[in-house]
């Protein structure tokens, strides 16, 4: 069995009322698995819920979501627990898979889980889960949440390596009050660990990947399904035409493979990137080097901008962003716009990308972010 150290690590605080009902959203993997027990193992009822939100194409070879199921019941057996599995395709087709559609169609490249978090996780699965009688939901994400004097701030995870704070930086302060995060100070082997003790049979399942709650496939001919073929010339940097693309919604800034240019002439041997996409001549403009200047930015315009306080974040100097997730803070200067923010980078910053979310931190805290709507 796991030591009390790591119990007492992965203690919450502060805690709800002792016995409170909090419903875990139980994906079949480990993650969520050991956050269910360790909140039972600090005496908290707690409710497994199975959510099912994609029903297309729903097989083994891609969403398996029949053996996630499979996996949150045997767990849900094993911890001893209550489990409920519930549809939210329809709220996930119309408020995520539909927005996604969109923003490729407009030639950006969004990012689904973000979305999902806000609009599923943390919504229609809060709202289905305080009909049951919870005063809380708890995930998998490897995050921290702190309440202070002046509401609730959202921390990154403990382990570097698995934080997922740039995914949950739209949740707001009325969310965050509901949520718990139990893996937030535990690093993902530790996690594993407490799994492999515990006897479960997800101890060693691979994480999941690919598109929120529909799996890895082939994306581009996953796209093809729901979004027309529009080809067009591949330029590069002088204008000289290198080839066809397509349609611009299967490709993103800074891409390397799949492109469709091998073995073409007048190459020096370095690897091609994907550097812009101009929707209006719908032409795709590729350059040779990660370094070229067409992949840099020294910054960038976001809209729709999120803040978990409820307040844009004053500038002292000591903000960092990222554009994408596992990259490194850069640090930044914010600008409030009429329709979101702008920043500039101290140092300029590898294809940045539209669609994708600007997510600003302080130190250990994320403060939210925008969807970037301009790299420059």
């Amino acid at each position: 069995m796991p030591g009390s150290e790591l119990l007492e690590r992965a203690r919450l605080s502060p805690a709800p009322e002792p016995g409170a009902r909090v419903v875990v959203g139980l994906s079949g993997g480990v993650d969520s698995s050991v956050a269910a027990w360790l909140l039972k193992q600090q005496g908290y009822e707690v409710v497994g819920l199975f959510m099912k939100n994609w029903e297309d194409d729903d097989d083994d070879e891609h969403c398996s979501s029949r053996q996630d199921w499979i996996d949150a019941a045997s767990v849900a057996d094993r911890l001893g627990i209550d489990i409920e599995a519930v549809n939210f395709a329809a709220e996930y087709r119309e408020r995520v898979f539909a927005e996604f559609l969109r923003e490729y169609s407009a030639g950006r490249t969004p990012n689904p889980d973000v979305l999902c978090n806000a609009e599923i996780k943390f919504r229609a699965f809060l709202d289905h889960a305080v009909e049951l009688g919870a005063k809380h939901i708890a995930t998998g994400h490897y995050a921290r949440i702190r309440s202070g004097d002046d509401g609730f701030e959202l921390l990154r995870g403990l382990d570097a390596a698995k934080d997922q704070s740039y995914f949950l930086h739209r949740l707001n302060q009325a969310q965050l009050a509901r949520a718990m995060f139990p893996l937030g100070h535990l690093r993902k082997p530790e996690v594993r660990a407490i799994a492999a003790g515990l006897g479960l049979s997800n101890a060693a399942k691979k994480d999941s990947t690919g598109i929120c709650f529909i799996g890895e496939r082939p994306f581009r001919e996953f796209l093809n399904r729901y979004l027309p073929t529009r080809p067009g010339p591949i330029v590069d940097d002088a204008g000289r035409r290198v080839g066809e693309h397509v349609g611009l919604a299967f490709y993103t800034i800074g891409q390397r493979k799949g492109i469709g240019i091998g073995g073409m002439a007048k190459s020096d041997g370095r690897p091609w990137y994907v550097a812009r996409k101009e929707m209006d001549s719908n032409t795709l403009v590729i350059v040779q080097g990660h370094d070229h200047p067409l992949l840099m930015a020294k910054g960038l315009a976001a809209a729709d901008p999120s803040w978990i306080a409820g307040r844009s974040p004053v500038d002292d100097g000591t903000l960092g962003a990222k554009t994408r997730y596992r990259q490194a803070d850069a640090a930044c200067r914010l600008r409030p716009a009429d329709d979101g923010f702008e920043l500039d980078f101290a140092e300029a910053q590898w294809a940045v990308t539209p669609g994708q979310s600007a997510v600003l931190y302080r130190g250990e805290v994320c403060l939210g972010g925008g969807v970037i709507t301009v790299a420059r």
